[in-house]
């Protein structure tokens, strides 16, 4: 497979050879999809709760996420650096199968730790919990994108990612619902005020994890014991990457630098100071984290460029659509996920309903549902259907997947009047569907471009037009990972193993982004000093993320041409470097 078109002559076009899709492997690989996303969802719910019953400020309930997608990076940097030190990648060691078993099982036991912070009701102790829960995501999701992948032919890879997205944002849709009523309960959801949240037992969240790790243990037994899943072992050996290993090692200590400081300022305590000593405090945590992003950004720029000189001991990082694909995974996650995360807060502001936090569960549900309308949409082409069906099926799929988000969210008594007029969103973006052919470069410019057009109108009104702006970032989200991962493994040959791991690691974005937003949020609250007054404006945070995204599925095209790879016409041309093709 990989590296086995050179020596063809540049001129040459070759097409890919069409694979039967395994799909009896690729429907017991999504079921792990629906995890990650009921996890990750159900923290958007847990956010606001933990931010009343502990007392925090937005970029402390933000920790929530920090903890849960510094995991992911942490991770994948452990699995890389064992290749590096060992000669052997570890996931293809174990082969794909076993990776994903044995990332489940320790899944597993971080809700089993979360259960014994419950108890002990510490707050850094729950982190710690989410922490180990989302360490063995990472292996999962370190395993499963290029499982999906080679599933079947590589042309279709985006679509069969597509279909465990869908399946994953199944799980993001009804994660808040169910983590609401399990901290909530039904018949008071509706009423339940900020103060009686803080006189809620944590008791249900003990409830909840033992169901959660009881579901991982399950899906570990039933991934185990399946005989159509095959084992997925890689035989080949690590290419070298030491220079890359110190490179992200650095990256690594140095934001672990720039976050110290911040969390040290909180031992200071807020009601001591001023209101211009509020101000200037904010001031100083705002730099030391802007500072974490710039590491992460100079650093893996630097890093490449470094690579261009002299490739030896950079591994996959010598090539450009890759670093670029990792900065877009990490500003698609942080976006994805910043979005939502800060999206409670929104609504608790008078311009925008004077929400509870106990209501905005159906708000919460909507916006991950409507990635599960665009991936549910974007899924379409794994299935072999004329092309006319497909068009037809464009169109009623995202609907379709609508009308579930609604449908389930009333059969769990949530008042969804509010959100009928949401269907006009979704029919924009079938209109994009449309647009964009199923070309992943084509498909992210377009969607990153609403993204932009959704977030800029959301900042200028408030009301139900923003909070519809807002919600949109979802289903104009929905299809941006597959195409962005495809896009940066493309043409990565043997590397394209290490490559996945690096894009992996760049999950870290969820961990950074939001509380960067928060921090902006408390930072513009300190300037007035009412309450919430900065959240809104803080939404300038994911206009910069998708105008990356659209830069990068500019690029990213070109970069791809000259290396021989033209996604748009699903040809592929040899004139890359050696190692430069994936088919």
């Amino acid at each position: 497979m990989a590296g086995s078109m050179m020596n063809v002559p540049s001129s040459q076009s070759i097409k890919y050879n069409e694979q039967p899709t395994n799909y009896g492997a690729l429907g017991t690989l999504v079921t792990v999809f629906f995890f990650w996303g009921f996890i990750a969802a159900g923290n958007s719910v847990f956010i606001p709760f933990c931010k009343h019953y502990f007392k925090l400020d937005q970029f402390q309930s933000q920790l929530i996420d920090f903890a849960f997608y510094l995991a992911y990076y942490l991770g994948a940097l452990a699995l890389f650096a064992y290749g590096a030190f060992g000669g052997k990648d570890l996931v293809g060691k174990w082969g794909y199968k076993k990776s994903i078993v044995y990332g489940l099982l320790f899944s597993a036991l971080g809700a089993v730790a979360m259960i014994i912070a419950v108890n002990a009701n510490t707050f850094a102790g729950m982190l710690v919990g989410l922490f180990i829960v989302a360490l063995g995501f990472s292996l999962q999701q370190t395993s499963a994108q290029p499982f999906a992948i080679s599933l079947g032919d590589p042309s279709t890879g985006t679509s069969r990612v597509n279909l465990g997205g869908g399946i994953n944002s199944f799980g993001t849709m009804i994660g808040p619902i169910i983590v609401a009523f399990a901290l909530f309960g039904t018949t008071a959801a509706a009423t339940l005020t900020d103060e009686k949240i803080q006189a809620l037992s944590l008791s249900k969240v003990i409830i909840l994890y033992a169901c959660v790790g009881a579901l991982f243990i399950a899906a570990a037994a039933l991934f185990y014991f399946s005989k159509k899943v095959p084992a997925g072992v890689l035989i080949e050996k690590t290419e070298n990457a030491q220079k890359a290993l110190y490179s992200l090692l650095i990256i690594t200590g140095l934001l672990i630098v720039m976050f110290v400081p911040v969390f040290n300022s909180y031992k200071t305590d807020p009601a001591t100071l001023s209101s211009i000593e509020k101000h200037a405090l904010e001031t100083y945590r705002m730099k030391w984290l802007f500072g974490a992003l710039a590491i992460v950004v100079l650093g893996l720029l630097i890093s490449n460029m470094s690579a261009q000189k002299n490739p030896d001991g950079w591994g996959a990082m010598k090539y450009p659509q890759l670093v670029l694909g990792m900065l877009a995974i990490f500003v698609y996650v942080g976006v994805e996920v910043t979005i939502v995360s800060n999206f409670s807060e929104l609504l608790k502001q008078p311009d925008f309903g004077s929400y509870q936090s106990s209501q905005v569960a159906p708000f919460i549900s909507m916006y991950w549902g409507s990635l599960m309308i665009g991936r549910w949409a974007g899924s379409i082409t794994v299935f072999k259907t004329s092309a006319r069906t497909k068009q037809i099926l464009l169109f009623l799929v995202p609907l379709i997947a609508f009308g579930v988000v609604i449908g389930v969210n009333t059969l769990a008594q949530n008042d969804m009047r509010p959100l009928y007029y949401y269907v006009v969103c979704v029919l924009v973006q079938i209109a994009a569907f449309y647009i964009s052919q199923n070309k992943p470069a084509r498909t992210l410019l377009i969607f990153s471009t609403l993204g932009i057009a959704s977030m800029v109108i959301g900042l200028m009104s408030t009301g139900t037009v923003a909070i519809y702006a807002f919600l949109s970032g979802g289903l104009f989200c929905s299809i941006m990972w597959p195409s962005i991962f495809n896009l940066s493994i493309t043409g990565l040959g043997k590397y394209t193993t290490q490559g996945a791991a690096f894009l992996i690691m760049m999950i870290l974005g969820g961990g950074i982004i939001p509380p960067i937003q928060g921090k902006l949020a408390d930072f513009l609250q300190s300037k007035s000093d009412v309450v919430g007054s900065g959240i809104h404006q803080s939404y300038w945070v994911p206009v910069v993320c998708f105008t990356y995204l659209a830069i990068f599925a500019f690029v990213v095209k070109g970069i791809l041409r000259k290396q021989g790879v033209d996604y748009d016409s699903a040809i592929v041309t040899e004139t890359a470097p050696e190692g430069a093709l994936e088919a």
